[in-house]
């Protein structure tokens, strides 16, 4: 594709600039949390239960960017494993929620740590002023993507 096609350009594209940092970043984390027997999608369950216990698995799938069912089939393991408990009847609606065991607190403690050097090693070359710009201007095309988009001024004709 030339630079005159419609299409965009990946040297200059921010989007593509984005999802390279977000893909650089998953295979860092995934490296570093392979050995503690856990990948990002685990890791992020985790770490959304000991921040916000009980959430349900469909508020859990939200979190952690996957489908139901992906999360479904995760909760399954982490029960099995003693990572997590579920009641085993929902004591409202249809949703169980999910609380750590201390073994699963124990595995976070581990994994994030691990995350931490890497989110570390990810920020090292910048200064505190830079990772707050960073920081903000992450957070404005986040809020700019998930807020309804705004109306155009109606056109003014004399």
């Amino acid at each position: 594709m030339s630079q005159g096609d419609a299409g965009i350009d990946l040297n200059t594209s921010l989007g593509y600039l984005l999802k390279e940092a977000s893909s650089a970043l998953r295979a860092a984390m995934e490296e570093v949390l392979r050995p503690l027997g856990m990948g990002v999608t685990h890791y992020a369950c985790l770490e959304l239960l000991a921040q916000r216990p009980g959430l349900s698995n469909s508020e859990l799938a939200r979190g952690a960017f996957v489908t139901r069912q992906t999360m479904n089939v995760l909760l399954q393991a982490l029960e099995r494993d003693g990572y997590v408990t579920r009641p085993a009847a929902a004591p409202v609606g249809k949703a169980l929620p999910t609380r750590l065991t201390p073994s699963g607190r124990q595995s976070l403690e581990k994994a994030t740590a691990a995350v931490r050097s890497v989110e570390d090693r990810m920020l090292a070359g910048m200064t505190e002023a830079e990772r707050s710009a960073a920081f903000r201007t992450l957070k404005s095309m986040i809020l700019s993507l998930t807020s309804p988009p705004t109306p155009p001024p109606p056109s003014r004709q004399g």
